[in-house]
């Protein structure tokens, strides 16, 4: 790293990063606001996503503003004058710690970790993007900071409130569909594989390079990165699964109550060691659980899953088929369909058991302030993400394991752990 710390800086937060180790923890606990104050929130990555999530957050007390792209960042400076401006998270807490109480992370996949761990050890509640970190690993152990530290946490997958969600969870929960034993969930397009570099301009003023990377390997900047296509880039990203998959496979996870798959596989596109694919295909085993009988889970990344094909249905507006003993539930954000439709025909729907959110950014706002906990807490979406990541380390393996979530540890392929870990590079290891 560029930036040099004192001794005083590195020890004052364990946000500080030095000698391959957190420097501690600290004393502070998360505390609840009273639900008539403003929260004092910090947001760090402000430009895409982190602008969505600032606007809709604007109306408490808006104390820290963090960005390495200046450019990037826009009008939000301008927009919130009273907010302190930042390029470094690890010096916003190490000056303002006793000033916030909550912190936002929008940043790219491969920096969510690192400020993410810090306000969770600081006592600081936390609403992070999905998927929460890059690696298996780091969003294992950010769940575990998140229920140690007992900080209020919301993870960015927005889709959750969506009423015909709520609907069709009710209906596979209610057993409209009986036994359900196999979902096919799937994401459309071919995006992935982006051009390599082919030329090195030099970075440019208003974006601090070395920090944009963070515990990313060192390399030259180019805008084939930043500010977007770093999602493609495995080194950054997490592809169109990373993408979408927290989205999409919120609803059969929360409809079917799973958390952690016992075996994954994937295929694919010849693996690049750089790039993420255009197209992939993954599948989760997951052990039978109370009522709930053993069952498979596939992902595609890909506009026609066979699936479709197979039982001669459009996907139009659809992305989920869930497969029970009684019959079918095709659905996507928008739409449900129970099959065969003239089975169905006439059928009630179940009571409605699931409320109406107040809004997803204010789920985690009222939790913060001593209310419920947020429907996609990191307890919930922690799982949820894993699995996502499994898929991904599947596929960069070049095929499935065996998978214990207790000991984080996999068997029968010895690629795979090479994916399920961060490789932080030096002065950014923990």
């Amino acid at each position: 790293m560029t930036q040099n710390f004192t001794r005083r800086d590195m020890v004052k937060t364990s946000a500080a990063i030095a000698g391959g180790c957190w420097l501690g923890t600290s004393a502070n606990q998360a505390a609840a606001a009273s639900s008539n104050d403003k929260l004092n929130i910090a947001v760090v990555g402000i430009g895409g996503r982190g602008r969505a999530n600032l606007n809709a957050l604007g109306g408490e007390n808006i104390v820290a503003l963090c960005d390495v792209d200046e450019q990037r960042a826009g009008n939000a400076y301008e927009k919130f004058p009273k907010a302190k401006k930042f390029t470094d998270f690890r010096r916003m807490f190490d000056a303002m710690d006793k000033q916030i109480d909550a912190v936002v992370v929008s940043t790219p996949d491969h920096t969510h970790f690192h400020p993410s761990m810090a306000a969770m050890e600081l006592g600081k509640h936390l609403y992070c993007e999905k998927p929460m970190a890059h690696t298996v690993e780091e969003t294992r152990r950010m769940t575990d900071m998140a229920a140690k530290s007992k900080v209020a946490t919301q993870l960015g997958v927005q889709r959750h409130t969506i009423d015909n969600v709520h609907r069709v969870v009710e209906l596979v929960q209610a057993g409209a569909i009986g036994q359900v034993t196999e979902v096919h969930s799937w994401i459309g397009g071919s995006r992935g594989m982006p051009a390599a570099p082919t030329d090195r301009p030099a970075v440019p003023k208003h974006l601090d390079w070395d920090l944009w990377l963070g515990p990313a390997a060192s390399r030259p900047y180019s805008p084939a990165f930043a500010p977007y296509n770093w999602r493609f880039w495995w080194d950054f990203g997490t592809g169109e699964t990373g993408n979408w998959g927290c989205h999409i496979l919120d609803i059969p996870f929360w409809a079917l109550g799973l958390k952690y798959p016992t075996r994954v596989d994937a295929s694919g596109p010849s693996i690049d060691g750089q790039r993420t694919p255009k197209s992939m295909a993954t599948k989760f085993a997951f052990a039978a659980d109370g009522d709930r009988k053993a069952l498979t889970l596939h992902w595609y990344h890909n506009s026609n899953p066979p699936i479709l094909k197979k039982h001669d249905l459009s996907g139009k507006g659809a992305n989920t088929l869930f497969i029970g003993s009684e019959g079918m539930l095709l659905c996507g954000f928008g739409m449900r369909k129970l099959l065969p439709e003239e089975q169905f025909e006439g059928v009630k729907a179940p009571a409605r058991s699931i409320p109406n959110s107040p809004g997803f950014h204010r789920e985690w706002i009222n939790a913060c302030k001593g209310g419920p906990a947020a429907t996609c807490e990191f307890g919930y979406s922690g799982p949820l993400t894993e699995t996502v990541l499994l898929g991904n380390a599947a596929y960069r393996a070049g095929g499935g394991f065996d998978w214990n979530a207790n000991s984080l540890q996999s068997s029968g392929n010895d690629n795979a752990e090479n994916f399920l870990r961060p490789h932080f590079r030096e002065g950014w290891k923990i």
